[in-house]
């Protein structure tokens, strides 16, 4: 034994019943492992047997070596124990030797697989009735991680996070069964923010008297952003890239510009956002408002525009749209007449992958309509633009390519806080009715009850989730004709309802002046949310008017996708959300798009087609566009063929194009050839 052992850096004693587990270290290694029993002598407590463990047999030793180990030891640690009797019998055998020790705190858990492991009150990690260290505790999230399906690396780390600053393994574990702990799961808070600006007051405004009249009834100044504008040329006809947060009164921007050169006969306003959905909703709130200074419609496809079957009118003064239900009447030749403002909603949409391009090129198309029409009519001076966004990556970029003056105001008027939980899909509803009674339950410094927005990722869901509720909940969905929309609108008004639940589709429009969000999934649809779509959701959550503060809960499903073309899961997609930076607004082209867009403007345009092309946001190869488009028959010189119109006219893609040719020529059915490109759309 003592050629073996002739020096040991560390001996560590500890209790392990009736015996003392052994355990020897040289050089930050073990050397030795064993067990300690003692029998009790008159001269006290002395060592009886002494085994040496070595690949799981016990050994039996002379009780003097463990005496020649210790005293060979630089130091002596004794684990924290209860003393047998009232007496500690290790710490008198020791004395009995003259041989000094230093009790400390140690894992037990490390101490019964022979590992010393001290721990401090900085470092223990509290596991039901005792102490282990942080090795341990880890190793336990580990595992019970695993049982929940496993976590991405970047919630891990944030639970381990977590787990060292509470140093209690229950309350992180609880987390992982749909606990809420509000200390926890907040992820942080995004602080109020107000930017000093010299607001404007109502009466002062340049405007026709009637517009002027009604402001003036409403308001006695504007808020920021608005102020802003005015004083960035809005009243004198310059192009504006507005952008601020959501509830910052951005849309009021474009209504002053646009009703004001409408009553002016400086021509009517087209106001454009991307879904349907929205449109009847602006629609609806414009023929409210404005109605009885000039006749408002709608275009929202090629005819049909409304619930209550209203037919577009395009000698109105005011149409409400979507974008391709404008850039459908640019296709196919229809007259617009006299463009005075031009507002572009959700201008952040010129980055999707699928509706970017189309955004792109109706700009530049409408853009050559109206400069078109200025040409032939000497009374009219064009359109003015205004793009508006909550959400934009890279504003001066793109405020010089629309050739707009920038109007950014960041602003956040109450404070939000941001929490992540844990959650499968039948759980999420349960922990949602929770929260949703909590904040219905509660009221704020203002006298308003807590109300909720729910953001799911489809209508059956909006349902499902609606009916689980104890207090009134709503679905709130583009499937819901415009009087149940409205309804649901007033209950919420009127706080006769403690939540919402609502496709994410349908974020930018929602409306409704809620204290709580809530994300039951991060996806719209069978796409995971963008950085800039989860911050304008979020931005729902409080107002200054109602609400002390905004609060946002994601309830995060370990290792859950939606669809298998999703790439990630749904815990990766929640730290990257939260922690990630606002996405640069950049239209990106494709053979596909470039092919769809050039085809359009030269529908549109003709031989001015390229000079529409190079005005674009994006880079489009023309060239090779316009080579792709004779190759496969779509235009004949640089006029579309008969087939060329019908493919931009149904904004079909080169790939649905030849989709359709192909089933047309087997003799499909039609709808066997919508079944078919519906498969492969979910095949991509």
């Amino acid at each position: 034994m003592s050629k073996q052992v002739t020096r040991v850096d560390t001996l560590f004693l500890h209790q392990t019943g009736d015996d003392y587990l052994v355990v020897a270290r040289r050089d930050g290694k073990r050397v030795l492992r064993g067990k300690l029993e003692l029998k009790e002598t008159n001269a006290g407590p002395r060592p009886l047997r002494f085994l040496v463990t070595r690949k799981g047999d016990d050994s039996p030793r002379d009780p003097s070596q463990f005496v020649e180990l210790a005293r060979s030891a630089a130091r002596i640690r004794i684990s924290q124990q209860t003393p047998k009797d009232g007496r500690d019998e290790l710490k008198e055998m020791l004395d009995g030797y003259q041989l000094e020790a230093l009790t400390v705190r140690t894992c037990r858990r490390c101490a019964v697989n022979g590992r010393y492991s001290p721990i401090t009150d900085d470092t223990a990690i509290k596991a039901e009735h005792e102490h282990i260290c942080r090795d341990c505790a880890v190793q336990e999230l580990e595992g019970e991680l695993s049982f929940a399906g496993g976590l991405t690396q970047a919630a891990q780390e944030r639970l381990e996070e977590l787990l060292y600053e509470t140093g209690d393994l229950t309350r992180i574990t609880n987390l992982l069964q749909g606990e809420l702990d509000p200390d926890l799961t907040k992820f942080d808070t995004i602080s109020a923010t107000t930017e000093d600006v010299e607001l404007v007051e109502t009466s002062t405004l340049d405007l026709h008297p009637n517009l002027k009249s009604m402001l003036t009834e409403r308001f006695d100044t504007l808020l920021p952003v608005q102020s802003l504008a005015i004083d960035n040329g809005l009243l004198d006809g310059d192009d504006q890239l507005v952008v601020s947060a959501t509830a910052t009164g951005k849309t009021l921007v474009g209504e002053l510009a646009g009703i004001n050169r409408m009553l002016n006969d400086d021509g009517k306003m087209l106001f454009l956002v991307p879904l349907v959905a929205l449109a009847n909703q602006k629609h609806e709130d414009f023929k409210e408002r404005y109605g009885h200074l000039g006749k408002v419609t709608i275009r929202v496809g090629a005819s049909r525009i409304n619930d209550d079957g209203n037919r577009f009118d395009p000698n109105a003064d005011v149409i409400v749209g979507t974008y391709e239900g404008i850039d459908h009447a640019l296709r196919t030749g229809k007259d617009l007449g006299d463009i005075g403002t031009v507002v572009i909603d959700e201008v952040h949409t010129l980055k999707e992958e699928e509706r970017g391009h189309r955004l792109d090129g109706m700009i530049a198309r409408l853009k050559h309509y109206c400069e078109a029409r200025a040409k032939r009519r000497e009374s009219y001076g064009g359109a003015q633009w205004i793009y508006l966004s909550a959400t934009v990556g890279n504003p001066k970029w793109l405020a010089q390519n629309l050739r707009a003056n920038l109007v950014e105001y960041e602003d956040r008027p109450v404070p939000i806080e941001r929490h992540v939980t844990f959650a499968d899909g039948q759980e999420k509803p349960r922990i949602e009715n929770r929260l949703v009674r909590q904040a219905f339950d509660s009221k704020s410094s203002k006298g308003y009850r807590g109300q909720t927005i729910i953001f799911t990722n489809s209508r059956r869901r909006c349902h499902e989730i609606a009916r689980k509720m104890d207090y009134n909940a709503a679905a709130y969905h583009a499937g819901l004709d415009y009087g149940q929309r409205k309804r649901v609108e007033r209950q919420f008004a009127n706080q006769d309802l403690a939540a919402v639940v609502t496709t994410a589709a349908l974020a930018a429009g929602v409306d409704f002046p809620a204290s709580q969000v809530i994300f039951d999934t991060l996806a719209m649809g069978i796409e995971w949310l963008s950085v800039q779509e989860f911050s304008q959701m979020l931005g729902r959550a409080g107002r200054p008017d109602y609400h002390d503060k905004g609060v946002v809960y994601l309830l995060v499903e370990p290792d859950a996708s939606y669809h298998n073309t999703m790439e990630m899961t749904e815990d990766e997609v929640a730290f990257k959300l939260l922690k990630g930076e606002m996405e640069e607004v950049r239209t990106v082209y494709d053979q596909s798009s470039a092919v769809e867009e050039t085809l359009a403007n030269i529908v549109v345009a003709g031989k001015k087609a390229k000079a529409l092309n190079s005005r674009m946001l994006g880079e489009v190869p023309t060239t090779h566009a316009v080579g792709k488009l004779l190759e496969w028959g779509f235009i004949d010189g640089l006029d579309p063929t008969p087939l060329g119109l019908a493919v931009t006219r149904q904004f079909l893609s080169p790939r649905e194009a030849f989709a359709i040719l192909d089933g047309i020529r087997k003799g499909s059915s039609p709808y066997e050839i919508v079944a078919d490109l519906e498969l492969d759309e979910e095949g991509r």
